[in-house]
């Protein structure tokens, strides 16, 4: 099986994910056109209940089962990959048994009682069966991830989109004429066909490439996996008790905001329209770079846990520098990008210049957000997968009080459940940060902070400068393209002039190093 470094893993990851987003994209407007906004709205309505029932599932499993395998792997502990394999297998079996049986059977209340429109019954139905495939899919994932091969899951990832954007035309076109909660069903219908055909490709690819029987002794391994058990839980839980601060947190977030914004003097109307600039504008924007962190933290678990494993303290050191170096590089663009052409991407993509304020506000401190990832991947990575769990209740905490507190006084308004939202990603990054130092005893080279700052500077002047002095002539798309595109390719040359991006790694891309080179010569 082939075995990628980190920097390669993780780049196929981001090309992936960058991929994945555009083919997302692109289903969400099929949908869209096809179904009217009541049609998304009702297949919307059954997206939190599958997340939901899909991370009680999965139980953060991938992340433990790569840990463990990779540790495993270094250790040269064949027979214990399979051990854990196995009992993955049986945990996430019962597990989607029991949960999809209560997501069919709990689907009429959920509909009516909950959701307020029975009409969701249909989706929340045809969802159902993508719980096993899912479960199924995360074992096979976090075994390959384990194996620090990231091709399985950046290619699985592809295919589930492909197979969903072509058949949810087809789908949702098909039962349109039944009534929109059928064409909701029907792009339901398709995501599980997505997620099956991804799930196909993996069992391909493990059959081919394994060394094992899964199904031989199976059941006799299950009960002597009891050791394996208790170490899967010890890291999967946490990681699941975070998610599910996170998907809280999400949940009471509008809560929270339109009662603050309410004892402001607020209307209602305007309370949901400007939680809805912020949520549904500002923050995807803000979010939008994160599949490259994600990107990261994916290929962080596997490395860290095999350095780990090997008592390689300069392994560890040198994995964070270059995990939290390429998530400063790739976040400090999207920082220049979001500040200073914020009323341009504003206009572009949403019509709504107006919203421009919240993310001029929220940009210069996203930094924190984008290396908040790599952070809790280390912390599970390193068996500290409970006190990073710790830190994400006390930022969801903290967050949570400080909308009610800010957003509640009428000269803040809105701003100030921005000001909150930033103010939670800024302590869980922190406190992150802090314990990853605490316990590996890792600083970040202030060398390399003072030359991202000076390039994040200078690429913010160029930026601005460019933005007021050209393109006047040009139709307003073309202007700002021309001149983020600009901004961008200055700043890229900076990064390499800087020396932030060291040769070493070049070397693991001999194409961009080449042209790296000749550029240099020149």
């Amino acid at each position: 099986m082939t075995k990628q470094t980190f920097l390669k893993g993780t780049l196929i990851l981001i090309i992936a994910g960058l991929i994945t987003k555009a083919l997302g994209f692109i289903n969400r407007i099929v949908m869209a056109r096809i179904m009217g906004a009541e049609g998304v709205g009702l297949y919307m309505m059954a997206v939190p209940s599958l997340l939901l029932i899909l991370t009680l599932t999965q139980m953060g499993l991938p992340v433990a089962i790569a840990k463990l395998v990779a540790e495993a792997e270094a250790r040269g502990q064949h027979k214990q990959i399979k051990r854990i394999l196995v009992v993955s297998l049986a945990i996430t079996g019962v597990l989607s048994v029991v949960f999809t049986t209560a997501m069919i059977g709990l689907a009429p209340l959920v509909s009516q009682a909950l959701l307020t429109d029975e009409r969701a019954f249909l989706p929340l139905v045809a969802i159902a069966p993508i719980v096993p495939i899912v479960a199924i899919s995360a074992v096979l994932r976090g075994y390959f991830q384990g194996k620090q091969n990231m091709k399985p899951t950046a290619y699985s990832q592809v295919i589930e989109q492909v197979v969903r954007i072509t058949l949810v035309a087809v789908l949702s076109t098909a039962f349109l004429p039944l009534g929109i909660e059928y064409a909701a069903a029907g792009a339901m219908l398709s995501v599980v066909a997505g997620e099956l055909a991804s799930l196909l490709y993996m069992i391909f690819l493990f059959k081919t490439r394994k060394s094992f029987r899964i199904r031989r002794r199976f059941f006799p391994v299950v009960k002597e996996g009891k050791e394996t058990f208790r170490s899967l839980l010890g890291i999967a839980l946490p990681t699941t008790g975070g998610r599910l601060i996170g998907t809280t947190s999400l949940f009471l977030e509008p809560i929270v905001v339109a009662q603050s914004l309410a004892i402001a003097g607020v209307t209602t109307a305007v309370a949901t329209q400007q939680y809805g600039l912020l949520a549904g504008y500002v923050v995807p924007l803000l979010t939008l770079p994160t599949f490259i962190t994600y990107s990261l933290s994916v290929s962080l678990v596997p490395s860290l846990s095999e350095a780990a494993a090997k008592e390689e303290s300069g392994l560890i050191h040198q994995r964070l520098d270059q995990a939290l170096r390429m998530a400063l590089l790739s976040g400090g663009i999207c920082v220049v990008v979001l500040y200073i052409f914020a009323t341009e991407l504003m206009t572009l993509m949403y019509d709504a210049p107006h919203a421009a304020g919240l993310l001029k506000t929220m940009a210069p401190f996203a930094l924190f957000l984008y290396i908040q990832g790599p952070l809790q991947a280390a912390l599970q990575a390193l068996n500290y997968a409970k006190v990073s769990m710790m830190n994400s209740l006390f930022g969801a905490i903290i967050k949570t009080i400080a909308i009610f507190a800010l957003a509640t006084r009428p000269e803040f308004g809105v701003m100030g459940a921005a000001l909150a939202i930033v103010a939670g990603f800024i302590l869980v990054t922190l406190l992150h940060f802090a314990s990853i130092a605490k316990t590996t005893g890792f600083t970040i080279d202030m060398r390399t902070i003072a030359k991202l700052a000076l390039l994040i500077v200078a690429t913010g002047m160029v930026g601005t400068f460019v933005q007021k002095h050209s393109f006047f002539t040009l139709p307003y798309l073309q202007d700002a393209l021309l001149s983020i595109a600009i901004t961008s390719v200055v700043y890229i040359g900076g990064m390499f002039m800087l020396g932030l991006i060291k040769k070493s790694e070049l070397q693991h891309f001999p194409l961009i190093g080449r042209w790296v080179m000749t550029l240099g010569r020149k």
